[in-house]
C-alpha cells in the first residue's frame, strides 16, 4: 500500500493544476518580424482551407498575411486522396514549387502537402510536423480513457472503453501499438499494450506493486518502465514482449517518466529529491544528474528525436509550472513556455522545434502546440471535447 500511495503521488503531482486565479487557456502569439516568414495560405474547398489555416497558424516560423507575403501557398484537391500544393514567390507570383501529396483521405493529403510547403519555404531546414498523430487521455465520457487523433482533432478515435483510470499512453515507433498504464483489471496499476489494427489488448507486465511509465525504445525492441515490486519504484528495461526484465537503478528515491535517447543507448528519468532529471546508460551504470539549476522541481522529460542534445521537461516556477528545454551540449536549461496558466507534459514534434503539451488551469485542461523558440502557443484540442492531457506524439 505504501508503494501504491507513492505511485499516486508521483503521477498526480507530475500533472499539477493552478491554485489561484482561474485563467482561460488561449493562444499566445509572439511575433518577431525578423524571424518569421510572411505567407498567404488558401485551399479550393472550405474544409481544406480551414484545416490549412489552422495548421499554419500553429507554426512559429510563419506569419499568415493577406498581403505583403513572401510566399503564396495554394492547395487544390485533385482526387479524394490527393492534394496539390502550388507555391509562388513574392508579389510577382513567380512559380517556386508544385507537388502532389497523397494520403488516406483528403485531410491527410492536405496535411502532407502542407508539410511539403513547410519544408520548401522555412529556410532553416525544419521538417514538417502537420501529419503527426497523438495518443492522449481524454475525459469526454467522464472517465480517463485513451484516444488517438490527428494533430488538429479532425479524426479522433476512442481506443479504450475501460471505465477505469488510464494513464500515460505511449506509441510504438511504427505507430501500430500503444503501451499504457491502467487500473481496469486488478484495481492496481498494470501495464498493457493495445494493437490498434485489431484492438487486441495484452498485459505487458503485472508484477506486485506498481507498474507504470512504460515507453518503447526508438527501434521498438525494448521498453523502459517503473516497477516497485522490489520496494522503491525503480527503472527497469524489458524486451518488446515484456520479458527479460532488467533493473537499471538502485536507490531509495522515487523515480518516474523514463524516456530513451534517440539512439536508444541512454534513458533520462525523473527522480526524487526534487525531483530532478538523471540520465543512465541502458547497459547499466551510475545515473548522472543533467539539469542545471533552473528549478528544484524538474520532471516529465521527453528526449527530442530530431536533436539528441534537447530534452524538454516540466519545471516549477513559484506556484506554477512551465516547460523548459535542457541543452545537453551547452549544459543549460531555458524556459520556453510563457503562459500564465500551467504548462506540463511536453512531447516533441518531429521538427525538433515545436512540441505538444498540456495547458491547465483550475477548471480546464487542453492540449496545445508550443514553439520552443518564440513561446508561441496554440490550443489544438477543442473546448467542446472536454479535458485532454498526457499527449504523446507519433510521426513517420
Amino acid at each position: 500500500m505504501q508503494n501504491f500511495l507513492r505511485f499516486l503521488l508521483v503521477v498526480f503531482t507530475a500533472v499539477p493544476a493552478v491554485w489561484g486565479q482561474v485563467r482561460k487557456i488561449e493562444a499566445i502569439d509572439v511575433v518577431n518580424d525578423s524571424k518569421t516568414i510572411p505567407i498567404r495560405v488558401s485551399a479550393n474547398s472550405t474544409e481544406l482551407n480551414a484545416l490549412a489555416l489552422q495548421a499554419f497558424s500553429t507554426h512559429g516560423r510563419f506569419r499568415l498575411l493577406a498581403s505583403g507575403y513572401a510566399y503564396d501557398i495554394k492547395f487544390s484537391l485533385v482526387t479524394a486522396t490527393q492534394v496539390r500544393v502550388d507555391i509562388t514567390k513574392g508579389s510577382a507570383g513567380t512559380p517556386f514549387a508544385s507537388e502532389v501529396a497523397t494520403g488516406a483521405n483528403e485531410r491527410q493529403a492536405l496535411l502532407r502537402a502542407a508539410d511539403i510547403a513547410v519544408e520548401k519555404t522555412n529556410g532553416v531546414g525544419l521538417k514538417g510536423y502537420f501529419t503527426a498523430r497523438i495518443a492522449m487521455i481524454g475525459e469526454r465520457t467522464g472517465k480517463k480513457e485513451i484516444y488517438t487523433s490527428d494533430l488538429f482533432f479532425r479524426e479522433v478515435k476512442q481506443v479504450t472503453h475501460d471505465n477505469a483510470l488510464a494513464l500515460m499512453p505511449r506509441w510504438s515507433p511504427d505507430g501500430s501499438k500503444i503501451i499504457y498504464t491502467s487500473f481496469y483489471r486488478s484495481g492496481f496499476p498494470d501495464i498493457f499494450v493495445i494493437d490498434l489494427a485489431s484492438s487486441r489488448r495484452d498485459t505487458f507486465v503485472s508484477f506486485k506493486g506498481t507498474n507504470q511509465g512504460a515507453r518503447f525504445s526508438p527501434n521498438g525492441q525494448q521498453v523502459a518502465m517503473v516497477l516497485s515490486g522490489e520496494g522503491t519504484p525503480e527503472i527497469y528495461v524489458a524486451n518488446a514482449q515484456g520479458r527479460s526484465v532488467s533493473r537499471k537503478t538502485r536507490s531509495d528515491a522515487v523515480k518516474s517518466s523514463p524516456c530513451f535517447s534517440p539512439d536508444g543507448s541512454r534513458i533520462v528519468f525523473s527522480s526524487e529529491p526534487g525531483p530532478q532529471l538523471y540520465v543512465i546508460p541502458v547497459a547499466g551504470g551510475t545515473a548522472q544528474r543533467v539539469t542545471s539549476g533552473l528549478s528544484n522541481y524538474c520532471a516529465e522529460p521527453d528526449w527530442s528525436r530530431a536533436d539528441p542534445n534537447k530534452i524538454a521537461f516540466t519545471f516549477r516556477v513559484g506556484r506554477n509550472y512551465q516547460i523548459a528545454v535542457l541543452d545537453l551540449a551547452k549544459r543549460t536549461s531555458e524556459q520556453v513556455s510563457k503562459a500564465k496558466f500551467d504548462g506540463v507534459e511536453p512531447s516533441w514534434l518531429p521538427d525538433g522545434r515545436h512540441l505538444v503539451y498540456t495547458a491547465r488551469t483550475a477548471t480546464e485542461s487542453r492540449i496545445c502546440i508550443l514553439d520552443t523558440e518564440s513561446g508561441k502557443s496554440t490550443p489544438i484540442s477543442p473546448v467542446s471535447f472536454g479535458s485532454t492531457m498526457q499527449a504523446n506524439v507519433w510521426s513517420r
